[in-house]
């Protein structure tokens, strides 16, 4: 008998690392909306725009968290198993 986790079930990380995908594109969208005056030449947006730019490192937190509570569960079910 095969594995009896189906293809298309959610794992435990999988919500932690889909939230964290969003915020790390909503901060690649903010960066590139907080550069681009900088480099047409025209006024500079007020300064905490410069910090939504930081989503993108939260993003990346959250995502990572996930991937290791994902790790963490695999590892959690392989000792159940043996």
């Amino acid at each position: 008998m095969r594995d009896k986790t189906q293809t298309n079930s959610a794992a435990t990380g999988d919500g932690l690392i889909r939230a964290g995908a969003i915020v790390f594109f909503v901060g690649a969208v903010a960066t590139l909306v907080t550069v681009a005056p900088l480099l047409l030449g025209t006024t500079p947006f007020p300064t905490y725009m410069f910090g939504l730019s930081m989503l993108m490192g939260v993003g990346f937190l959250i995502a990572g968290a996930g991937v290791f509570q994902s790790i963490a569960s695999g590892r959690r079910r392989a000792r159940e198993g043996s």
